[in-house]
Parts: structure tokens; sequence; C-alpha cells
């Protein structure tokens, strides 16, 4: 808690710095983050904060892009989207940024991206995970910078379907984000194996503190496997709550993220073995040179391992910079144009393509189960890898277009 704390106070004060900063810069170019520095989900929007304040520095260092530094000034929205949206429209209309990033929360990405749309500003999506934000809701001024519940979904999809479960429940957090997520597990395995039932679900109100009810009831039912849909804190809780009650032990328990550093550092050695999760990116894992690169330099900075967030935030740096420059100057629709189809080669997770017809980040997806292992004594971390590479993982630019034309 102390950490965490400290955490919130130290990038609380490095958003207040360069705000004051920004009232005065002249040659820069500037970005907004409208991000969760508050509450339950607090850890991924300082973690994502800490990867893109990284990189932003390396930019920097280097001369920045063309002659220009990067700048970025911080809001905090407190996963309130009504919030996220005055606050964005703030820094547009009395910082006059140049780009938009953020958020944690769907609700909060979905009601800056209409925005946006009408502002022609572009705006980076860097953890948000709703499939309609680069969706059936995507437009030319959106990019997705983390995988989103289509990519999750079909990802564990394809690694449930070879095991022998055939009686699933579902449950989660009732928001877009727990619907999305749980809706794109289940019918991707549908259709992968026609076996398989589902016995019922369960949603709770989001910031829910007590999970026996709901967990009582689930093991009633005597479920092979539960999918979750759960964010934050939500995931943290329910995890306790099922070691708690031996419900762990009892039922396999899917949750996205659930193998994700965040999580599991949040839970330490108290966490649950044996449950399931995707994530996008883990330090740990594929141990490549550029991986350990960026993982010895991160931990030189803060002392702490990357997580799925803090990679996120560095990699929309390294697209903002490189993008300009291929841009040849500060004008968003060459800026966009310049996007589309990019790829980037330096990544720790191998080649990224920011695909042209939805401006999705093509990013791998690794299945894992949770477990204690020697080597980090302070938390679990996820084993038996099972890497999703993104061609079997996204949705098709067909599938895309008629999305789009279905909600239009």
């Amino acid at each position: 808690m102390v950490r965490f704390a400290s955490r919130v106070f130290y990038f609380v004060c490095v958003g207040t710095l360069v705000f004051s900063t920004l009232v005065f810069a002249g040659d820069t170019i500037k970005v907004g983050v409208v991000d969760t520095y508050s509450g339950g989900a607090a850890v991924f929007g300082i973690d994502m904060l800490a990867g893109f304040k990284m990189g932003v520095n390396e930019i920097n260092a280097k001369g920045g892009v063309l002659g220009k530094k990067i700048e970025f000034v911080t809001r905090d929205e407190k996963f309130k989207p009504e919030l996220a949206l005055a606050m964005a429209k703030e820094l547009v209309m009395k910082e006059g940024v140049d780009i938009l990033m953020g958020t944690i929360s769907s609700g909060s990405a979905l009601a800056i991206s209409e925005y946006v749309k009408k502002e022609k500003i572009p705006f980076f999506v860097t953890y948000a995970k709703s499939e309609k934000i680069s969706g059936e809701k995507g437009h030319r001024y959106v990019f997705t910078m983390g995988e989103n519940t289509s990519m999750a979904g079909r990802a564990a999809a394809a690694a449930l379907a070879k095991k022998p479960y055939t009686k699933y429940w579902i449950a989660g957090d009732d928001y877009e984000f727990g619907h999305a997520m749980t809706d794109s597990v289940w019918n991707h395995l549908k259709a992968l194996n026609p076996k398989v039932q589902l016995l019922g679900k369960t949603f709770w109100k989001v910031g829910e503190s007590d999970y026996i009810p709901y967990i009582t009831q689930i093991m009633a039912a005597k479920p092979d496997v539960l999918i979750m849909g759960s964010a934050g804190s939500g995931v943290i809780g329910f995890q306790k709550a099922a070691k708690a009650t031996g419900f762990s032990q009892k039922v396999l328990i899917y949750q996205h993220t659930a193998i994700e550093l965040a999580v599991l550092s949040s839970l330490g050695l108290e966490g649950p073995e044996g449950v399931a999760g995707t994530a996008s990116y883990m330090f740990y894992y594929p141990l490549t040179p550029e991986n350990k690169a960026f993982v010895d330099e991160y931990k030189k900075i803060y002392n702490r391992y990357p997580t799925m967030p803090s990679f996120y935030g560095y990699t929309t740096a390294q697209f903002i910079a490189k993008a300009f420059q291929k841009a040849g100057k500060v004008d968003r629709e060459k800026f966009i144009d310049s996007l589309e189809g990019m790829v980037l080669e330096t990544s720790a997770v191998g080649r990224l393509e920011l695909r042209a017809c939805d401006h999705q980040l093509l990013l791998p997806t690794f299945y894992g189960v949770t477990k204690k292992v020697p080597e980090y004594k302070d938390f679990l971390i996820g084993t038996d890898i099972i890497t999703i590479p993104p061609k079997d993982g996204v949705p098709s630019c067909e599938e895309i277009q008629k999305a789009r034309a279905k909600a239009k």
C-alpha cells in the first residue's frame, strides 16, 4: 500500500510539474494524457504513464522529433467516463494539445473517441479493452495500442477449446468490459467446441467487495470453468475470495490479465495458483534481447518490473515519434497517414504493426496459468505459456468493415 501510494504521489507531482511547463512551452509537441490515477484501477494508469515517460525521455534525449521536444500533461478521470470526456475537452480547448491518449476505462475511451472524431484529434487508447473502440465504433482518429476483448477472447477460446471442459459459467462486472470480455470468450469457444454448455451467468455492480454470495451460487452449479469479466481491483478482489473459499481449487477460473504483473504483484504470494489468464506483454517471456534491455532500463529507472500497461505506454511514445518523423511536420492529418500500417521493428515482443484498416496494434496474446516459482519471491507468474500470434487473435479487416457498416 505504501509503495502504491508513493507511485500515485510521484506521478501526480510529475503531471503537475509538466503542466506548469506546458503553459510556457515554446517549440513542443503536446500530449494530453487522460487516465485513472486514483482508486482500485490506478496501478494500471500509473504504470502506463511510467512507460510513456520513459519513452518520451529517451526520444527527447536524442533531440526530440523534428527539432521539437515531446511534453505531456495528465488528468485523473477517476474511472468515470463523464469526467474523462470533460478533461479531454479541457486539454484540447485550454491546453492546445496535439494528441490525446488514455484510458483504462472502455466507457471513457468510447466517450473521448466520439469527441475526437468530431474535432479531428488523434487519440491513442492505451489500455481500454472494448473491441468496439477499433471495431464498430472505430474511425480515422482513434488508435488502439493494447489488445482488445476480441483478441483476448479468441486467444482464450483457442486454448480452452483444447481442454476437456464442457460446463461453463460466466460472471463479472456489469459494465462494458465485463460483458464484452465474457461474450468474446464464449462466442469464440462455442464456434471451436460445439459441445460446451453454459450453465448460467452472474454479473455484479462495479466496485463490488463481497463476492462470497456469488461464489456460493456458482459453486452450487458445479461448472468446470468460470469465464470472468472483471478488471482492476475486481480481478484482485475476486481472486482473493476464490482462494479463501476454496473455489479456485475446484473450478478453473479464466480472467483476462490474471497472469499480468500489475495484478500478480498486487496479490503477492497470497494469490491463488492455477488461475488461467491472458496478456499481451510479460517482462519474463519471451526473454529476447530487446525485451531484456527494456526490462533492465525500466527497472533501473523505477526499481520494479514493467507491466503490460508500462509496455503499452512506452510503445505509444515510439509510434508517436516515428510517425511525426515520417510526416515531416506537426500536422495531424499527415501524422495519421504516417501511422496507418506503420511497423515498429524494435519492440520487446518483436515486430508490431499498427493495422491500417482499423488502427489496431497487432499484438501476440499469451495464455498461461498462475504458479509460484523460486525465481520470484514476491509474486506468482504465468506458466505453461501458449502464444497465440496476432493473425489468429485479431478480427479480419472484412469483419471490421461489416461491424462498422452494421453500426451506421
